[in-house]
């Protein structure tokens, strides 16, 4: 059985400098460095366990009580529930190397094909998190409604994909959605907003954003960190969602790392078999994982153009 044409690296004009040799600590090292979005939001290791579904208790807030002489205390009734996330997203890279191309192929360009493979796991797990945003308040995925968010404009006009008035982010739209969070009683430590390139050039040109941006303790020691405002650190990512509607625009997503959750089952993977009937070594990395929402008050999403 032959595989379609493009599906197999035959020569070593095609595989630009491949060695024999694919050390998995490459691709590894490479996945953690593109890295955005994963870093950022809570994660849970479930390497090594079985089961596909992870229960979180969701408590509600309580008030504190007066305590009046010679009475007992006020117990506070449970009234919580409990957000699962499934386990359901399987994802690989593979490649298959003819002997033709090990034997002819450059060892100083390996680099190539694990950067190509850690690079592309690490943005579907990226895309898998980010894509949450859009549905923090309502809205179920593949739906129109699935588009929840204000335009960047003002934070306060709600997004409606069918008539796309989404528009550019603003010093108001920010402080607008930080406002949100506020209301809300979101812990100000650890927020953060994932924001597209566009809407970095955007920000280039907000006076806030200049004044507080690279200052501190380094705007650069995090994946993809471009500088913060009004304390919440802000970086940039070409994973930032895009929404339905028809004018593709593109999502900035104002969160806290409580919001949503990411499970590794299994963390990114490196296999290698001799495959006889090719005279090649196919090479497959992979990761096991799910992502849900943990606290849809926790994050807001701002609607801007493409």
């Amino acid at each position: 059985m032959a595989l379609g044409s493009g599906h197999v690296i035959q020569t070593n004009v095609n595989t630009a400098g491949f060695i024999p040799e694919v050390w998995s600590d490459e691709i590894i090292a490479a996945y953690k460095k593109n890295l955005v979005a994963a870093n950022l939001f809570k994660k849970m290791n479930m390497k090594g366990r079985k089961g596909d579904v992870v229960h979180f208790p969701s408590p509600d807030r309580k008030s504190a009580a007066i305590k009046s002489a010679n009475s007992q205390v006020t117990v506070n009734a449970e009234s919580g529930t409990e957000k699962t996330v499934t386990i359901n997203n399987h994802y690989e890279y593979s490649r298959l190397i003819e002997d033709f191309a090990e034997v002819q192929a450059l060892s100083s360009l390996r680099r190539f094909y694990t950067e190509d493979a850690g690079y592309a796991l690490a943005t579907q797990i990226d895309t898998s998190l980010i894509q949450l945003g859009r549905g923090v308040q309502t809205g179920t995925a593949g739906s129109a409604a699935y588009d929840d968010g204000y335009i960047g404009g003002d934070g306060n006009t709600k997004y409606v994909a069918a008539s796309n008035n989404e528009s550019a982010l603003t010093d108001a739209g920010i402080r607008r959605a930080i406002q949100r969070l506020d209301d809300q009683d979101v812990p100000m430590d650890g927020r953060f907003m994932v924001v597209p390139p566009v809407a970095r050039n955007t920000l280039m040109g907000i006076a806030r954003f200049t004044e507080q941006a690279f200052v501190g303790d380094g705007a650069s020691i995090r994946n993809g960190q471009i500088g913060d405002v009004y304390g919440v650190k802000v970086f940039v990512s070409n994973n930032a969602d895009t929404t339905n509607g028809s004018g593709a625009a593109r999502v900035c997503l104002l969160a806290h790392p409580e919001a949503f959750v990411l499970v590794e089952q299994l963390g990114i993977r490196v296999q290698t078999q001799y495959k006889q009937e090719y005279l090649g070594t196919l090479l497959t990395a992979d990761t096991l994982y799910g992502v849900g929402e943990l606290r849809d008050t926790s994050a807001v999403a701002l609607v801007i153009p493409a």
